[in-house]
């Protein structure tokens, strides 16, 4: 008996899966994305905070925003399966190699979001659940499926469900909204455009082949790069804001000024350099530059 349940065990779980591993659903996730997610939402619980954080909504809070963000990511892929078939930076993702059928992924993302939000509901508030699926329809209905296909200014209007993840540790540790997670959410927002933007001038044949308005593509290489430094330079400025309004203290003006210029000379180059170097140098940058500002935000929070 002990050996038929052995045998039965493993088929089940196949048959789950079909002909991928759980790789390759993890990738589905954007897994290196959802952890940048999470640790700008762990930052919006700290500054909430001036003690110890509650163990509860820090835990399954970050529990339940990491399945939903997830369950987005998944939504992408199934939507975008057909123009990542002829994309070099996607061709080898799970839906177009075939290795995952869209009703499994599609099946895959529900069962996250569910989880996900009753995890938030139940477990943390139902203020944080409420406005995590709304990041998840921002991203993956109206991004995704609309403003990624409909408008140059996609990534600027989409980037909204991408920077709330700020509020949401807020709200999943106060329970109400408040104006300092705004200018949190505000930071990424402003970061979103010359971060994409910078990817999307090295891959703009690819947006071009699928016929994907991004900005390199409606309005050429070099109209982004200055788009590209305008909006850097508009960054250092939002970047100032904290301080100003007294969230932070000078260790963040510093950190985040210096951060902030340095993104600025990236921007610098990339509209004065070539862009088959500087572009993916400038899209590198952008990410270590934002994981830096929110640690920055947190060590300058409780040294404060």
């Amino acid at each position: 008996m002990a050996r038929t349940l052995t045998l039965k065990g493993p088929g089940l779980v196949q048959r789950l899966l079909g002909r991928a591993s759980w790789q390759d659903y993890y990738q589905m996730t954007k897994p290196n994305v959802v952890m940048l997610l999470l640790l700008t939402a762990l930052v919006g619980m700290c500054v909430a905070t001036q003690g110890w954080l509650p163990w509860q909504p820090v835990v399954f809070g970050l529990l339940g925003i990491g399945l939903v963000s997830g369950a987005a990511a998944v939504l992408n892929h199934v939507v975008d399966r057909k123009i990542d078939e002829q994309m070099a930076r996607t061709h080898h993702r799970p839906l177009p190699r075939g290795v995952i059928e869209a009703h499994r992924a599609l099946a895959f993302a529900a069962m996250l979001a569910v989880i996900g939000s009753a995890m938030l509901w139940l477990l943390v508030n139902p203020l944080t659940a409420v406005l995590t699926l709304f990041g998840l329809v921002g991203y993956a209905g109206v991004y995704t499926m609309y403003l990624k296909r409909a408008t140059p200014q996609n990534i600027v209007i989409g980037g909204l469900a991408g920077a709330i993840p700020p509020l949401l540790g807020w709200t999943a540790v106060t329970g109400q909204i408040d104006g300092y997670p705004l200018l949190l959410v505000m930071i990424i927002f402003t970061w979103t455009p010359p971060h994409f933007w910078a990817l999307a001038i090295h891959r703009r044949n690819d947006y071009a082949r699928v016929n994907v308005p991004m900005l390199p593509v409606t309005h050429g290489i070099e109209f982004t790069k200055t788009a590209v430094l305008l909006y850097t330079l508009l960054l250092f400025v939002v970047g100032l804001i904290p301080f100003l309004a007294g969230m932070n203290g000078w260790l963040y003006a510093i950190g985040a000024s210096g951060l902030n210029l340095a993104f600025i000379y990236y921007a610098v180059r990339l509209k004065f350099g070539d862009e088959q170097v500087w572009a993916m140098k400038t899209f590198r940058f952008s990410i270590v530059h934002l994981m830096l500002l929110f640690i920055v935000i947190l060590v300058d929070h409780f040294i404060a």
